[in-house]
């Protein structure tokens, strides 16, 4: 294994932002894996996986560690039964296997398409987007375990997927090598279920397209959110949506809609969100509190073409972002109540 020294990490992230790193190794196999963690131990040096940088938030001063690169590529398939068994390695780009998909008519991920970021990151986050989540179709992850330093394969109902979680996430405990998804054959989509793409497809909700307007759809509407990352426009340097949609009972509901009525909203948009919860939209509560698109005048801001994405637009520091996005917190909770958590991975910084 080779290790650099002192490597700056914005170049990495979508942000452009953050410091550089003590060392940084590239994993193209399971065992340089096992390597790099082998020589981080013996350093007593933390360790961070670095996989698209497109969800990411990284100090200003930098990060006193090993990052891991994921760089594993390939992938192998399994048709039968009208079902297709994919299993793909962390390192590959997740919209260029959303692409590979539509093409060879795999249903499932459509959806999903115009998303940055590399495949292993995905069940992580349990990554979703216009009505689809990651979870319908893992079938299986393998990954590092840092605990028994061995490799393990883990079943969905270990991976414990949640609305923008899962165990990976909240225990940190594992770093993901391989993912397979588990696909119907068609070139079909899966039943629309977001209303705004069922708008735009000239579909009802339930109903089906064909695959690659799906995914084309899709990717126009995230271009028109500035979610399509363009080096060109610094209107799309961002992580993505920066808070996670608020999840409230039926009780928070009706303090939330109170305090609507208040600043003259008729009805707070919501969605299921399981039994006697909803979900309601941050981009919305944001906009109401009194940030609008293109909100910050200085080096970094609110998207002028999407609430929900934090932009740098040159020259501008993590510290600067963050101030921005508590700015933001307090006026939501002021206005409605809700405190609203970040959705990218902070690295030596916290919100």
């Amino acid at each position: 294994m080779h290790f650099d020294r002192d490597v700056p990490l914005a170049p990495l992230t979508t942000l452009r932002l953050g410091g550089s790193a003590a060392r940084v190794a590239v994993v193209e196999r399971e065992s340089d894996l096992v390597a790099a963690f082998s020589e981080a131990a013996a350093l007593g040096a933390p360790v961070f996986v670095l996989g698209g940088g497109s969800n990411l938030v990284v100090a200003d001063e930098g990060w006193n560690g090993l990052v891991v690169r994921m760089a594993t590529c390939g992938a192998r398939t399994v048709v039968e039964g009208g079902r297709a068994r994919v299993t793909v390695a962390a390192g590959e780009r997740w919209d260029a296997f959303v692409d590979r998909a539509v093409a060879d008519g795999l249903t499932g991920i459509e959806c999903l398409a115009g998303i940055p970021g590399l495949v292993g990151a995905t069940p992580i986050q349990n990554v979703g987007a216009y009505g689809q989540e990651v979870k319908d179709t893992v079938s299986g992850v393998r990954a590092y375990d840092r605990e028994t330093r061995a490799f393990v394969d883990l079943t969905p109902a270990e991976c414990a997927f949640g609305y923008r979680t899962s165990r990976l996430k909240t225990t940190g405990r594992y770093v993901v090598t391989e993912v397979t998804f588990t696909f119907a054959v068609s070139r079909e989509s899966a039943p629309i279920r977001y209303p705004e793409l069922a708008r735009a497809l000239g579909v009802g909700e339930g109903e089906t397209a064909p695959l690659d307007r799906v995914r084309d759809t899709v990717v126009a509407l995230r271009r028109g959110k500035g979610m399509v990352l363009d080096p060109l426009d610094p209107d799309t340097l961002s992580a993505g949506s920066f808070f996670v949609n608020p999840v409230v009972d039926a009780a928070g509901l009706t303090r939330v809609e109170a305090r609507a009525r208040i600043l003259g909203a008729k009805e707070v948009p919501r969605y299921a969100a399981g039994k006697g919860l909803f979900k309601v939209p941050a981009a919305w509560l944001i906009e109401r509190a009194g940030f609008a698109r293109g909100y910050g005048g200085g080096r970094v801001g609110i998207s002028g073409k999407h609430t929900l994405a934090l932009v740098h637009r040159g020259g501008g520091t993590t510290r600067e972002l963050l101030e921005l996005a508590r700015e933001i917190q307090r006026g939501v909770t002021e206005a409605f109540g809700v405190h609203l958590e970040p959705e990218p991975v902070m690295l030596g910084c916290a919100l």
